[in-house]
């Protein structure tokens, strides 16, 4: 761990801030597909395939390499993750078609998989013991905030500043640059263990203390980010498609609300897991009522509404899920057990809107959006009775709700 010197200085904050900017690099394209699309030419299945790319690069980076933080220390993995979010934002500056934006997409996830489980762990392992509450919160916080921070700056300077498809990464770039400054005072956060094993994938670590919380957290984790996977890739076309949206802007503040609920959620997810879990699944389906209700009425005003419900209940669940997971795995495992968390979750977050993106095909986007809608409802139902029935809330409630 840190010398106590180190101690004094809030770094969980500077680790938060990282982890915010690398994140934002993720959805950063968000607004700004049916601009490639108008210049490239392809269909809204090719923008979810596009999305489910990165989402694969997650997935991909979390199992081969979500322990590396754990034997080589948080910042050099946070650090590679920082360049590989450079590399994505040169693609996307020097695209010419379909194969520029996949690597660039692909590289986005590989950064994204590697800053979730490492820079979670470091944001939570540099706070001081009365910090933990806060730091739990800002780890979260600053991957939500950073995920719905991109789709708005992308969306102000595509629709008010030149050069709308290069602007934004070219902004990007420079806040990374300020990132990997950062990183390079940040204190390290734990001890490799000496002498170094050989890196090896350890795929999905769930330590057997874990698993009695990890089941739920996983099963909220993953119904939740569908909806966000909703409306990254989704809520966007849907909104210049029926309800006459064609202000980037707008649209990338569309993306944002969600992100943001999703923050407020975790500030009010105070309860412990024994609650929060299933409390926030119980928010998530009604927010889903309220977006199936959109679709039908082509409403704006309850998109967004559904966006603000959704979103608390997702980071109400979120943010226990972290915390519990955090908690109860070894330090010497965390960063992996968080990694396989993060897993579910991206899993979540892609193959729904891949199905919406196939279906929208044959029977357009508003009835693939009811299905999805429909199909998600039913499995955060059965999500909020499998929690309320779970022993091991019970059991975890005590620990989970200490600072």
């Amino acid at each position: 761990m840190t010398e106590p010197r180190q101690r004094e200085f809030p770094w969980y904050i500077v680790a938060a801030v990282v982890f915010a900017v690398g994140m934002a690099g993720t959805t950063l394209p968000t607004p700004l597909y049916g601009l490639y699309r108008e210049e490239i030419g392809f269909s809204q299945f090719m923008i979810t395939v596009i999305f489910a790319v990165y989402a694969v690069g997650v997935i991909v980076a979390l199992l081969l390499a979500g322990n590396f933080s754990d034997v080589i220390g948080r910042r050099p993995v946070i650090f590679t993750a920082l360049v590989l979010s450079v590399l994505s934002a040169l693609c996307f500056l020097f695209q010419g078609g379909l194969p520029l934006l996949f690597a660039g997409r692909v590289f986005s996830g590989f950064a994204a998989g590697l800053l979730s489980g490492a820079a979670t762990a470091a944001v939570t392992e540099l706070a001081r013991p009365g910090e933990r509450a806060r730091a739990a919160f800002a780890a979260t916080a600053a991957n939500m905030g950073g995920l719905g921070c991109g789709p708005l700056l992308a969306g102000v300077l595509a629709e008010y500043a030149p050069h709308p498809l290069r602007l934004p990464f070219l902004v990007h770039l420079g806040m990374l640059t300020v990132a990997m400054v950062l990183v390079m005072v940040l204190p390290e956060s734990v001890h490799p263990p000496v002498p170094r094993p050989p890196l090896r994938p350890e795929g999905m670590v769930v330590p057997p203390p874990t698993r009695s919380v990890f089941v739920p957290a996983a099963l909220a984790s993953f119904a939740g980010f569908s909806v966000l996977g909703l409306f990254t890739a989704v809520a966007p076309s849907f909104a210049a498609q029926y309800l006459g949206v064609d202000n980037l802007a707008v649209a990338g503040a569309i993306v944002l609300t969600v992100f943001l609920a999703s923050t407020a959620g975790q500030l009010l997810s105070r309860g412990g897991p024994g609650l929060a879990l299933p409390s926030g699944c119980a928010i998530l389906i009604a927010g889903l009522g309220l977006i199936g209700g959109s679709l039908l009425a082509e409403s704006l005003g309850l998109l967004v509404a559904g966006a603000v419900v959704a979103g608390v209940g997702q980071g109400m669940s979120f943010r226990a899920s972290v915390a519990t997971v955090a908690r109860a795995a070894p330090t010497e495992q965390r960063g992996a057990t968080i990694s396989a968390l993060f897993v579910t979750a991206y899993v979540g977050i892609s193959l729904p809107v891949v199905g919406i993106g196939a279906l929208s095909v044959p029977l357009g986007l508003r009835s693939a959006g009811l299905i999805f809608v429909a199909c998600v409802i039913a499995v955060a139902a059965a999500v909020t009775v499998r929690l309320v029935r779970s022993g091991a809330l019970t059991t975890s409630r005590t620990d989970t709700s200490r600072p």
